[in-house]
């Protein structure tokens, strides 16, 4: 297991990954990794994997917990405790509704953030934590002892919020403190620059921060933890070259792995050297990342999607200690560099793209001009949104434009922020679009500040009324000028 998913020590960092080359080494390694990156401004957060262990089911090996306390530490089949309960698809669920179980899991987070220096935590299976009976439980016994705790509450804490078992998927319902994973958002984000049709009204949650998932438990929109591609799953470039996992690599038969990935090759499976084709290919990871960048949450980024890196239509790598999961940094894509880079500049410099809170919908006023809400949905000809045009099955295309003086919150010296104001237009059909930029009220003058489709051209200013020509499977970001 070259990830080391398959834990049995909750207190060591794993010895392979260290360079040290001694005993123990790993350890002090391990505070200077979290020592240097805090100097440079980066946090740590620490995927966990508590929801199992490494001993298996009734066939695993004995190296720990089954020895010591084989009810205690795991939960058993009721009717033939022979056998363990199994939530997390690896053949044993830990029992978390035992005390000493729960006093382990509390005391290696507490280890984790006063010895080592983490910022934080990354829960894999978490809805695993949090079954009580059988059910996941926001009331259950390990949630109320992480809000209790003087150290462990103050940290980041990350939720993947779903397991294999009955009633195990639960984005949106984990509660405060809590953020999660937001697998919605990947599903619907992947339909939507796909082409499937009915998607626009999710994507439109999706693309502002999920309020229907975590606006109910107060929540904001940090909540959401964004992201289109994971460890788990194709990589950004898979994603948009292969519509099946080709995973014969990993000695299963290519059983292994998840077979529904909401994926699209874009005209051809795997490698081609039909420049059309890489052309679309290329425009879809630009949309990917752009609309990554661009959501109200926090986005999650997979290691080498900046890069263009591949795992050759590999879905799941997790046994791969090779060139599969490794980055070739001789064959990066530089293009896709600038491009995420530049996404990554616009988001930091611009509060309209990470709003502490959801929108609401209300009149804006500043200054002389008109009243104007925080958020408005426009069709492609510049209308407002309505109903009728929400509830159609075949729309594909969108633009919202995002007002900059709609911001609420306040900046460290109490003083309300502002910001400019965008308009985002997005086209999911194949087919080339005219978009028709919003009347005066909205702003007298556009410049585009991201172009998926580097077709057009970003010194022009473009008026209201103006029809701007979008290709097909495309998006652009305009910018306010007067």
């Amino acid at each position: 297991n070259y990830w080391g998913y398959n834990t049995i020590g909750f207190f060591a960092p794993h010895n392979a990954y260290s360079g040290a080359g001694q005993r123990g080494g790993q350890v002090a390694e391990f505070k200077g990794m979290v020592r240097t990156l805090h100097e440079a401004g980066i946090e740590v957060i620490l995927d966990v994997v508590y929801n199992h262990t490494a001993e298996g089911n009734h066939l695993g090996p004995t190296l720990s917990f089954r020895g010591i306390d084989n009810s205690s530490y795991y939960r058993l089949m009721d009717d033939d405790p022979r056998y363990y309960m199994d939530y997390t698809g690896t053949g044993n669920s830990l029992n978390v509704r035992h005390p000493h179980s729960l006093q382990l899991i509390m005391d290696s987070l507490r280890y984790w953030v006063t010895e080592m220096h983490v910022d934080g935590f990354r829960f894999d299976l978490a809805s695993t934590l949090a079954r009580e009976l059988h059910d996941v439980d926001k009331l259950s016994a390990f949630f109320d002892l992480v809000h209790q705790d003087p150290i462990v509450s103050q940290v980041k804490l990350i939720a993947e919020p779903w397991d294999i078992g009955d009633g195990g998927y639960q984005v949106g319902n984990f509660p405060p403190l809590w953020t999660e994973w937001n697998g919605k958002y990947r599903d619907t984000v992947r339909d939507f620059w796909r082409g499937e049709p009915g998607t626009i009204g999710e994507f439109s949650a999706r693309l502002t921060g999920s309020s229907d998932l975590y606006e109910h438990s107060g929540r904001r929109p940090a909540a959401s933890i964004n992201f289109v591609t994971a460890h788990d799953g194709f990589t950004l470039t898979d994603l948009v070259s292969y519509n099946e996992k080709h995973n014969e690599a990993n000695g299963e038969d290519n059983n292994d792995g998840e077979s529904h990935n909401r994926s699209w090759n874009c005209g051809a499976e795997g490698p081609t050297d039909d420049h059309d084709i890489l052309a679309l290919r290329a425009r879809q990871r630009r949309n990917f990342l752009a609309t990554l960048f661009l959501s109200q949450g926090v986005p999650m980024m997979l290691y080498g999607d900046e890069l263009g890196r591949t795992k050759n239509g590999n879905n799941n790598t997790y046994c791969q200690d090779n060139e599969l999961t490794w980055i070739d940094w001789s064959a990066v894509d530089d293009e896709l560099i600038e491009f995420t880079a530049s996404l990554v500049e616009l988001r930091r410099a611009h509060p309209t793209f990470r709003r502490r809170r959801f929108f609401d919908g209300r009149p804006v006023r500043r200054g002389e001009g008109e009243l104007l809400p925080d958020i408005v949905w426009l069709t492609p000809i510049g209308d407002v949104m309505t109903q009728e045009d929400w509830g159609s099955g075949f729309g594909k295309s969108v633009a919202v434009f995002l007002n900059g003086l709609g911001i609420s919150s306040t900046d460290t010296r109490g003083e309300r922020i502002t910001d400019d104001s965008f308009l985002m237009c997005f086209n999911g059909h194949d087919a080339a679009i005219k978009f028709i930029l919003p009347p005066t009220e909205y702003a007298g003058s556009w410049q585009i500040v991201v172009d998926t489709s580097l077709t057009a051209d970003d010194e022009e200013a473009y008026a209201a009324g103006d029809a701007l020509p979008l290709p097909g499977r495309s998006l652009v970001v305009l910018r306010k000028l007067a």
